[in-house]
């Protein structure tokens, strides 16, 4: 089962969309939440023999000025992925409507947070 604790998420939206942000999130018996300085996420996930999976929702908390594809939306996401002792990767899709955001979030746990890995840009 993936451990219980604070994670620091670094996110990079895929498909062009040129968007990445840092927040953080506690994961707990199956349960998460967690956000940053516009939106927060709550969800539920099951986790066995490092692989895990997952859906979340994420909605704005506070106006983000700018363009972004989740801005004035609540937004619902469905993930699977892998973890181990130094943190979880996953791929997610979130649906926003049209057009649907891949993204691939790392997770770390506070004070060892490494940018994300580079993936090419068609996933």
């Amino acid at each position: 089962m993936i451990k219980n604790g604070l994670y620091t998420i670094s996110t990079e939206f895929l498909d062009g969309a040129g968007i990445s942000n840092v927040r953080v999130i506690i994961l707990h018996d199956g349960k998460l939440h967690g956000g940053g300085p516009y939106f927060y996420t709550v969800g539920s996930y099951t986790s066995s023999g490092g692989k895990w999976k997952g859906e979340a929702t994420t909605q704005e908390h506070t106006r983000f000025l700018g363009k972004h594809p989740w801005a004035r939306k609540v937004v619902t996401l469905g993930f699977m992925g892998t973890y181990d002792d130094a943190g979880a990767e996953i791929d997610a899709v979130a649906l926003v409507g049209v057009p649907t955001v891949r993204h691939g979030p790392n997770f770390a746990p506070p004070g060892t947070f490494k940018p994300n890995r580079k993936r090419p840009a068609n996933g």
